[in-house]
C-alpha cells in the first residue's frame, strides 16, 4: 500500500525574476514524498512547481488537488494521466515520485552518461528583465562563466534600449561566437511584431519565444510564416493535452521550434508526445525548467540528457534561488553537470 504526504517551500530569488508579466521575488515548490508502507525507508519524491499566473494548477483548489491526491496515492498512481489531466503540475509531480520510488529512491529516474558525470548539457545563460545597466552586468556574467549562448527577456522595456543591448552585444561577438536568443512571453501586439523581428533578423537573433500572447492561432500563423527569424512557441503550448488538437496548432501556425517545460506542460510522457507530433511536421524543439527548485530540475535535466538533442537546453534556473536544495547539479562553462560527491549524500535532495 503507498503512502504519500506533502511538503510546502517558498523558493526565494537571489535577484527578483522579471519579464513582461511581471516580476518574481519568490515561489512555491510543493514536494510530493511517496513510499510503500512495507518498505518505508526508500521513498520517492516529486514537485509540483507553480508559477503565478502561468501555471495551470495556480488555483484555489491547489491545496485541496494536493491533499486529496496524498490521500488518494493509490488510485492516483494507477491512473493519474486521466485523473489528473487538467493539473499538469500535480501530474509532473506525480510522474517523478513513482518513476523515482520505482527507480530506488535516490533521484536517479533516468540513469545515463549524464548522470554518471561523463558528460554535460550545453544551457543557455538566461537574462532576467531588470534595468539596462543591470542586465549588462548580468551578460558580462554569462559571458565570464563561459555561456556561449544567451538568452534575455525582452518587451517588458522600452524595445530600442533593449536592441541596443543586443547590437553592442552581436558587434562584439559574432554568430559563430555566441547564440543570441530573445525570450517576449507574448508582450508584442501581432502588428507591431513584424516590425521588431524585421529589426532583430539584422543580429542575426537564433529565435524569438512568443513574440504575441497565446491563442491567436491565425495572428501568430502569419508570424511564423514571414518571420525572418524563427519562432519558438511557448505559452501556446500551455493548457493543450489532447493530441488531436495539439497536432491542429501545431499543422496550423508552423512554428519553427516548440519549448518544452515538463512540469507546465504534464510531464515527461506528455512532454514526448509534443515531440513526437512536432517531428512528424519537421519541427525543431528544445526544453527548459520553469522555475523548479533541484528536485524538479534535476529530472528534467536527466529526461533530457536522454533525448540526444544537440542544441542549447534552458536548464540552468535552479541558481537563481538563495534557499534551493541541495543536489549534484552544478553549471560549468555554459553545462549543466550531474557532480555526485559521496560525502554530501545524506543531504542531496533533502526536503525542508
Amino acid at each position: 500500500m503507498l503512502k504519500a504526504k506533502l511538503n510546502k517551500h517558498s523558493l526565494i530569488f537571489a535577484v527578483a525574476g522579471g519579464t513582461s508579466r511581471g516580476v518574481l521575488t519568490s515561489k512555491i515548490s510543493w514536494y510530493v514524498t511517496v513510499w510503500d508502507d512495507e518498505n518505508p525507508n526508500i521513498k520517492g519524491i516529486g514537485e509540483c512547481s507553480i508559477i503565478p499566473g502561468l501555471s495551470p494548477d495556480d488555483t484555489p483548489e491547489l491545496i485541496d488537488n494536493l491533499n486529496w491526491l496524498c490521500t488518494n496515492i493509490n488510485v492516483a498512481a494507477d491512473n493519474y494521466q486521466v485523473l489528473l489531466k487538467n493539473q499538469p503540475a500535480i501530474r509532473f509531480a506525480v510522474e517523478m515520485a513513482l518513476s523515482d520510488l520505482q527507480n530506488g529512491g535516490g533521484q536517479i529516474l533516468f540513469p545515463s552518461d549524464f548522470t554518471k558525470g561523463l558528460v554535460g548539457i550545453p544551457i543557455n545563460g538566461l537574462i532576467w528583465m531588470g534595468e539596462i545597466d543591470e542586465m549588462s552586468r548580468r551578460i558580462e556574467e554569462k559571458l565570464a562563466d563561459g555561456f556561449s549562448c544567451i538568452k534575455i527577456k525582452i518587451g517588458a522595456l522600452n524595445f530600442n534600449d533593449e536592441y541596443s543591448l543586443l547590437k553592442e552585444l552581436r558587434n562584439r561577438f559574432s554568430q559563430n561566437d555566441l547564440e543570441l536568443r530573445v525570450d517576449a512571453n507574448g508582450a508584442f501586439l501581432p502588428g507591431t511584431a513584424p516590425i521588431i523581428l524585421d529589426k532583430l533578423a539584422k543580429l542575426e537573433i537564433h529565435s524569438i519565444e512568443q513574440p504575441i500572447k497565446a491563442g491567436m492561432w491565425k495572428e501568430m500563423a502569419e508570424i511564423c510564416a514571414n518571420s525572418p527569424i524563427p519562432v519558438a512557441l511557448d505559452e501556446e503550448l500551455i493548457g493543450i493535452y489532447d493530441e488531436q488538437t495539439r497536432s491542429q496548432m501545431l499543422s496550423f501556425i508552423k512554428p519553427q521550434y516548440i519549448i518544452l517545460k515538463p512540469s507546465i506542460l504534464g510531464g515527461f510522457n506528455s512532454s514526448q508526445k509534443w515531440i513526437n507530433i512536432a517531428e512528424s511536421f519537421n519541427i525543431g524543439w528544445w526544453v527548459t525548467s520553469a522555475l523548479e527548485g533541484n528536485v524538479g530540475l534535476n529530472a528534467i535535466a536527466q529526461w533530457t540528457a536522454t533525448l540526444n538533442n544537440k542544441m542549447h537546453q534552458g536548464l540552468g534556473t535552479g541558481q537563481v534561488f538563495t534557499n534551493n536544495i541541495l543536489s549534484p547539479l552544478k553549471i560549468s562553462k555554459g553545462e549543466l553537470l550531474y557532480i555526485y560527491s559521496d560525502s554530501l549524500k545524506d543531504v542531496y535532495f533533502r526536503i525542508p
